[in-house]
């Protein structure tokens, strides 16, 4: 078969070419002091150039062609128990915080694509059911291994360690840091300029609690990405708690940044353009920032730790998340090969390199293999997996379940 790259067809021009790398300098040249540029990318294998995906756009497409990107679509943010189509997504929720961050980079003079790449990928190591998933993930994994479980920490190891390396030093860095539970009224970038210190901080964050927390992006971009994340889902999660129908808007305490998802949408993001202009770092007005602290405080006591949401969570996903955990770990342990994780897992062609010996001896910890085919879980595979699984039938009963429907 003809080889495509030899089609003329196919390829650019060399008068094509100078001209998109023309493009592509003159929109560096015309960036921010402040920001990351294309040239200063660090891979840990060097890429070649291509005029028509710089350094960031190329991480952005390897982002969204990772067969994890498709399981944002199920996989819910705070209300999993809810039969609505109107309630948010993981999906859209990176899309919201990709369009958020953008506004506030392009008003900034930074790197859009950056941003995009840091933005569509923070959260792909969520595991199933939001926070409260997390939590217990992490409970079971640590009883197990001593190391801990963030989902900040898992989406960088995905692009690390799971997925091979292919995404710029700058990308990681954002991913890793974006944890945004310490809001600060100012984020100053981190200086991290090489792949063996970022592998220490990785390796931090799974051996001391907290260490993710301490984080902060190595670039403006990644600063703005966990901003933005933090605006994204502070009105976001009203909305949804306002349309479950456990809250009316009125009920909810009176805010200076407004109560409505867009009002705080312009608050929050006019504060921070007006506040970091020709700034190297990211900031925001300490009353604007406090107010900030305050609805996240009130989300936390008002949805996040609310009986009414996380009762499920508790009667249902714990239990299993423990039950599910055991068994593939035995499975693994067993060499059980019959076993989802084995079949649905460590089957994948691509994944295998992760976990497999040249020789084609598995050389991966039975727990990492296990925590990992966790996270990568949908939110209606872990119920579908522990049916049948059978890891405790009365819990996955539709009845048990009492998913809210739309007529209630």
């Amino acid at each position: 078969m003809e080889d495509f790259h030899a089609d003329e067809r196919f390829s650019l021009t060399e008068e094509q070419r100078t001209r998109l790398e023309a493009q592509n300098r003159a929109r560096n040249d015309a960036l921010s002091p402040y920001a990351a540029r294309d040239e200063d990318a660090v891979y840990l294998v060097p890429r070649g150039d291509d005029p028509l995906r710089p350094p960031y756009s190329r991480d952005a497409d390897f982002i969204l062609n990772c067969p994890f990107y498709n399981r944002y679509a199920d996989k819910t943010q705070v209300f999993s128990f809810f039969k609505n189509d109107d309630l948010t997504r993981r999906a859209l929720h990176v899309q919201l915080v990709s369009k958020i961050a953008r506004s506030i980079g392009r008003a900034l003079g930074l790197n859009l694509d950056l941003i995009e790449a840091i933005a569509l990928a923070h959260d792909m190591g969520h595991p199933p059911f939001g926070h409260m998933g997390e939590e217990y993930l992490n409970e079971v994994y640590h009883a197990h291994t001593g190391r801990y479980f963030h989902h900040n920490v898992h989406s960088a190891r995905i692009f690390r360690y799971i997925y091979d390396c292919r995404i710029s030093l700058q990308t990681l860095s954002g991913i890793l840091s974006h944890n945004g539970e310490m809001p600060m009224d100012c984020y100053r970038p981190v200086p991290l300029t090489s792949f063996s210190d970022f592998d220490a901080l990785l390796e931090r964050c799974y051996l001391e609690k907290d260490f993710q927390k301490t984080l902060i992006p190595n670039t403006m971009e990644g600063c703005v990405v966990r901003v933005s994340d933090m605006i994204a889902y502070i009105g976001k999660d009203r909305q949804d708690f306002f349309r479950s129908g456990l809250k009316r808007r009125e009920n909810f305490p009176p805010s200076s940044l407004g109560l409505k998802n867009r009002e705080l949408l312009s608050s929050l993001t006019q504060n921070v353009v007006r506040s970091s202009m020709d700034s190297p770092a990211l900031r925001m007005d300490r009353e604007v920032f406090e107010a900030m602290k305050k609805e996240i405080e009130e989300n936390y006591e008002l949805i996040y730790r609310s009986p009414l949401v996380n009762a499920p969570y508790e009667r249902v996903v714990h239990p299993l998340m423990r039950g599910l955990y055991e068994r593939l770990l035995s499975d693994m342990v067993r060499g059980d090969e019959a076993s989802p994780i084995f079949r649905h897992h460590l089957g994948d062609r691509i994944l295998r390199k992760s976990y497999y010996g040249k020789d084609g001896t598995l050389t991966a910890d039975p727990n990492e293999v296990v925590c990992d085919f966790i996270a990568s879980m949908t939110d209606d595979y872990f119920i579908d997996i522990c049916k049948y699984l059978h890891i405790d039938d009365a819990l996955t009963s539709s009845e048990n379940l009492r998913y809210r429907e739309y007529f209630d």
